[in-house]
């Protein structure tokens, strides 16, 4: 019945205490930052007919969604792409160990909710002896509590900056994830890339066949010299061995996929297939929404509230903390009855502690935290600013891209009008084949100028579709309480705090 008493007693006790807990410290609130109203390079408002065209083919993110993202890479509208990108899921290494530290992370967070319960020792024991020809059996089950109050909220704030930081590697995770598939996105085109460049050398080596049997025919009958007919089995055979040398990249581009997915490059063969003509519509929307949609840019920002709960930590530690400590059990001799009130043992302890002088640590300590603070917010805002710069960059890049790949087409058509003019006169006899070899070298110079404007549009929207988050959006992130335990009485309601 004693025993009982106490222990409603150190309840009771306990509830008290949690009851007028306070937080201390700063509330957290997101930084501010500048956000320009529109992007200098263009892009598309959100209320656009020509934005609303463009979401077509996009999947938005949804609170929760298990993928965090919308399939961005659909856009290219290749069977091949999407099945290579869903595979990084699945076996890419750097992401199990993004994966692995976000497990690590929400690990954390259960550690700090921890110490906002009792810990319970058990330790029984039993022990037989014999004194002057005397037997005697005495046990002894005993168990001991210890529960520190968090008044002032030093385990909360501890608890809130373990959740902040979960959240910030769950973002980074989605960053990791989206490098990766973009990454694997540039090299999958650069890959279609030589194809097209392979097609391209192949089939101006087959017309470099026919300049050579023109010039074997004009030597034939007396009207060109021996040089011209060296001169073109150079041009050919120089055509054909750059041919062969595409197929080199395009291995080593293999390779850097099959390393992406996981796989041997062994186990990987992609068929030959050529580089589309026009790349997709990447919808951008305006500035503001960046703060929204990309990863990095969330976890800068999930990093701030963690330093920001650290001060509220330090700053618990100027104030007292206070333990409830309580133990009870049985111990005594077997002979008593185990359970008679004599082998009834308790107690019950509430100790303070009050650091009075400590050299200025405690100081010490808050001014780091608050100067890591300060960092945290720089870099938030520096992330920012580079996540502008990154979509202006792709914007530019759409829209010089575009217009060089116009004049850049052409220069190809009017390099293979000079090439039949020229050649036709070497025919005739009015051109020298000097003229015809200038001519042809310069026509296949800017149609690998042109195929190459191409790929860069293609990798420009990869880049763009990286700079404005890949369809992620925050709503992806765990929530506090996704991340928490079980709640406590304590943090029902609004807490009162010390620092209003």
């Amino acid at each position: 019945m004693r025993m009982a008493q106490g222990i409603r007693a150190g309840l009771a006790l306990a509830l008290a205490g949690t009851g007028s807990a306070c937080m201390v410290g700063p509330d957290y609130s997101r930084p501010s930052v500048e956000t320009p109203l529109a992007f200098k390079q263009g892009g598309m408002r959100e209320d656009s007919a020509a934005y609303v065209a463009s979401r077509k083919g996009w999947r938005p993110a949804r609170p929760n969604d298990g993928a965090e993202r919308g399939d961005w890479w659909r856009v290219f509208k290749d069977p091949t792409l999407d099945r290579l990108i869903r595979l990084v899921d699945v076996d890419n290494q750097n992401l199990r160990a993004s994966v692995a530290a976000y497990r690590q992370a929400r690990a954390f967070v259960a550690q700090a909710q921890a110490a906002l319960y009792p810990t319970v020792i058990g330790a029984p024991s039993i022990t037989r002896s014999r004194t002057a020809g005397n037997e005697r059996t005495s046990v002894s089950i005993q168990g001991q509590a210890n529960w520190e109050l968090d008044l002032f909220g030093r385990i909360r704030r501890d608890i809130e900056s373990e959740v902040a930081t979960a959240q910030a590697s769950a973002a980074d995770l989605a960053s990791v994830r989206l490098a990766i598939q973009a990454e694997l996105a540039t090299n999958y085109l650069q890959l279609r890339y030589q194809d097209a460049l392979q097609k391209l050398l192949n089939e101006t080596a087959e017309a470099y066949k026919k300049s050579l049997a023109i010039t074997e025919n004009q030597y034939n009958a007396g009207v060109a010299a021996r040089s011209d007919v060296i001169t073109a089995q150079t041009q050919l055979q120089t055509t054909q061995a750059s041919a062969i040398a595409t197929g080199l990249q395009r291995a080593t581009f293999e390779h850097a996929i099959a390393t992406l997915i996981g796989r041997p490059p062994s186990e990987l063969s992609l068929p030959v297939s050529p580089l589309p003509v026009r790349p997709p519509a990447v919808p951008v929307g305006i500035p503001s929404d960046l703060l929204e949609r990309r990863p990095d840019v969330a976890n800068a920002e999930r990093n701030v509230q963690a330093q920001s709960e650290q001060i509220g930590v330090a700053v618990a530690a100027f104030y007292p903390t206070v333990t409830l400590s309580a133990s009870g059990g049985i111990s005594g001799l077997t002979r008593n009855g185990l359970l008679s009130a004599v082998n009834q043992v308790w107690s019950v302890t509430a100790a303070g502690n009050q650091v009075l002088f400590d050299g200025g640590a405690r100081s010490a300590a808050l001014d780091i935290t608050r100067a890591a603070y300060d960092a945290s917010v720089a870099n938030y805002r520096q992330t920012v600013l580079t996540a502008f710069a990154e979509v202006e960059n792709g914007l530019a890049g759409v829209r010089i891209l575009a217009r060089q790949q116009v004049a850049q087409d052409e220069a190809v058509a009017s390099a293979r009008r000079a090439v039949e003019i020229t050649l036709n006169e070497y025919r005739a006899g009015t051109q020298n084949f000097t003229t015809v070899i200038t001519a042809q070298a310069l026509a296949l110079n800017n149609e690998v100028a042109a195929l190459q404007v191409r790929l860069n549009r293609f990798t420009n929207a990869v880049a763009l579709i990286r700079a404005i988050g890949g369809g992620w959006d925050v709503r992806s992130l765990p929530t506090g309480d996704d991340l928490k335990l079980s709640r406590l009485p304590i943090d029902v309601g609004q807490a009162v705090r010390t620092d209003e």
